[in-house]
């Protein structure tokens, strides 16, 4: 299938797709025109690189991990490749925790429960000169 049939089949722009080609992450044949031609495998390969996307996988990680996944033989090194993304998940994790605690502080500011430290402070008395 074409690039235009394979952005209308996934719900994805064909500018993501050729992004997709350039990163490695999916393969396409040229035809005599230039025009990219799909397989068949393209649809749902398509479908797991947008989860791992969504999942916060970098397209380096991605590239890593599409050849050690299906039923083919792998060809990576796939040996290293959960300890990759237990890394990005521990990331994720940490970024949701400060992020959880940012939204608390706002809360407790807008509830009226806080008030910012610099508006709790009282300002150093400068002694007036006579």
């Amino acid at each position: 299938m074409r690039i235009g049939e394979l952005a209308k089949v996934t719900g994805v722009s064909t500018r993501a797709l050729r992004y997709y080609e350039e990163r490695g992450l999916l393969p396409a044949a040229r035809l005599g025109n230039g025009y990219r031609e799909y397989d068949e495998q393209a649809v749902p390969r398509v479908a797991f690189i947008q989860d791992l996307y969504r999942a916060g996988l970098p397209s380096e990680v991605i590239r890593e991990i599409i050849p050690c996944t299906g039923g083919e033989q792998p060809t990576g090194d796939c040996s290293g490749l959960v300890d990759r993304v237990r890394q990005v998940r521990d990331r994720l994790a940490h970024q949701e925790q400060l992020i959880a605690q940012r939204r608390q502080m706002l809360e407790s500011y807008l509830s009226g429960a806080a008030a910012p430290a610099a508006m709790t402070r009282r300002a150093p008395q400068v002694p007036i000169a006579s």
